[in-house]
């Protein structure tokens, strides 16, 4: 019998699907997997712009950091959300999540959501709840930061 290296026999793929080792891939949700493996609206927005909100929150147990940023239009309809996530599988996921779940929504309406519904959506084991929970900080975090923009302009002007 040939020896098979312990790589050639779980698999390139499962290995990289657990790359945090936080907990091993077979843990992870499909959903998860899917977000952290095609993730959606990574990147940045002009941060400089009055139209953009940025959220920064971490968590200093773990080590997770998420940047989340949205755009609000003149209706206060939020057009566009990206992220950036240094982070676990959980952590991504729901950072990708949270950015796909705002878009379309006004800023009242994107307060509304909760980690609970982020960590349903993504079968969250409870280990990984604070994933969830720094998602809906972080969209906390960048609306706040919009009207805090918002403000500002409406007490420049004459």
């Amino acid at each position: 019998m040939a020896w098979v290296s312990p790589l050639a026999r779980i698999g390139a793929s499962t290995l990289l699907k657990a790359r945090s080792q936080s907990l091993p891939a077979a843990l992870y949700h499909e959903k998860v997997i899917d977000h952290y493996e095609n993730p959606r609206n990574v990147g940045t927005l002009d941060k400089k712009k009055s139209s953009v909100g940025t959220g920064l929150v971490g968590a200093p147990a773990c080590g997770d950091v998420m940047k989340l940023q949205v755009e609000v239009d003149e209706n206060g309809k939020i057009v566009d959300a990206k992220f950036k996530t240094f982070g676990c599988g959980s952590a991504i996921a729901s950072s990708s999540l949270a950015t796909e779940w705002v878009k379309g929504k006004t800023v009242d309406e994107a307060l509304k959501l909760k980690n609970t519904d982020i960590a349903k959506e993504l079968c969250l084991p409870p280990v990984k709840l604070h994933c969830s929970m720094l998602a809906e900080d972080a969209i906390k975090a960048a609306l706040a930061d919009y009207r805090i923009k918002q403000e500002s302009l409406k007490n420049q002007s004459p």
